[in-house]
């Protein structure tokens, strides 16, 4: 039986399988392009999950080599929101009918655990059938405990890479690929509907390496995955590195679609940035989730973490009518409500 078929087969695969899926793309891709398609069709109809990302916070206290807003870099432009702005830009994202609000920024040592549990009980107290979102990186677990007690439903946190050499080229000392991934099953285990996932193209990464990052997620069976092709970033070690292959992505998009079935994925503002047709590609093959921006729009190109970030236009969430539109030339429908997993409908 061939990797792909066991794919087909929805058979555990090993890192020989992951390989051959991915040295084989040319050969399979157009069979797990449609296969992915049939598989979202299957678990979501034509369904789009929208969420309102808000961006709360551009100052962070890591030095990821890869990421604009690492604190070394002197050029950045940093910012971040009160409660009343985070407050505000959710209440107009209420009034457009969202259903899930994403707040994310770096490591931002302002927001504490007393500080964001306040702002996650604030939001849940004002909007109860609105699924809150963090993406605020690595925290003790019982921080995750708190701010999971206080009413957040997920976590979104990529795990980069799978291969702990790999990723300690991307990331300082003092960083660890073994800690990273502790975070997120600490994520798993508190009931929080937990996202992870990788670039495609980093610096150093090779076939092995996003094969180790398939069966990563196949053993961690997270309800959300997030990949996007790496764009270079100014004002970093690797500001000069090529950015990663949309083709490429597209098609590790469709893996984990036929990997995990019932996955909420993303068609990310990375592969918007590099290529405008391939966020509709993504989300005809594999993608069921966009994340228009509902950050103040005068901070919106302050949260570079990588250049030349699209924040503007269908990116948006003054672009929903737009979007709309153009989803339903694809046969794809908006949904604004909370989109829980499957497993998770009763979270």
């Amino acid at each position: 039986m061939t990797a792909l078929e066991k794919l087909l087969a929805k058979q555990a695969l090993n890192l020989a399988d992951a390989v051959d899926l991915l040295e084989n793309r040319e050969e399979w891709q157009n069979e797990v392009f449609s296969a992915a398609q049939a598989e979202r069709e299957a678990q979501f109809g034509n369904r789009v999950y929208i969420r309102g990302l808000i961006e709360i916070s551009c100052y962070c206290v890591n030095d990821c080599y890869y990421c604009g807003l690492r604190r070394s870099n002197p050029n950045a432009k940093r910012y971040r929101l009160s409660q009343e702005e985070i407050l505000h830009q959710a209440a107009l994202g209420n009034k457009l009918g969202i259903r899930t609000f994403v707040l994310q920024g770096g490591e931002d040592p302002y927001f504490t655990d007393d500080r964001l549990s306040e702002l996650v009980k604030t939001l849940k107290a004002l909007y109860p059938d609105t699924a809150i979102t963090l993406s605020m990186g690595e925290r003790s677990a019982a921080s995750y405990k708190m701010l999971r007690e206080a009413g957040a439903d997920r976590y979104l946190l990529r795990h980069e890479s799978a291969d702990q050499n790999h990723y300690a080229l991307l990331h300082p000392e003092g960083m660890s690929a073994i800690y990273r991934q502790s975070c997120l099953r600490e994520l798993k285990a508190l009931g929080y509907q937990t996202g992870a996932g990788m670039m495609v193209g980093s610096p150093g990464q090779k076939i092995e390496h996003l094969a180790q990052d398939l069966l990563f997620l196949q053993d961690l069976q997270p309800e959300m995955v997030g990949i996007g092709p790496y764009i270079h970033a100014q004002d970093t070690p690797f500001a000069e590195r090529s950015d990663g292959d949309v083709d490429l992505t597209l098609y590790i998009l469709a893996l984990v679609r036929l990997l995990l079935p019932i996955a909420l994925i993303p068609a990310t503002t990375a592969l918007t940035t590099l290529d405008e047709s391939a966020r509709m590609r993504a989300l005809i093959t594999s993608a069921n989730v966009l994340m228009p921006n509902l950050t103040p729009p005068n901070h919106r190109a302050d949260y570079a973490i990588y250049a030349d970030k699209k924040a503007v236009d269908l990116e948006s969430v003054e672009g929903l009518a737009d979007l709309k539109a153009q989803l339903s030339l694809h046969g794809l429908s908006i949904d604004m409500s909370r989109g829980d997993t499957k497993r998770r409908r009763d979270v």
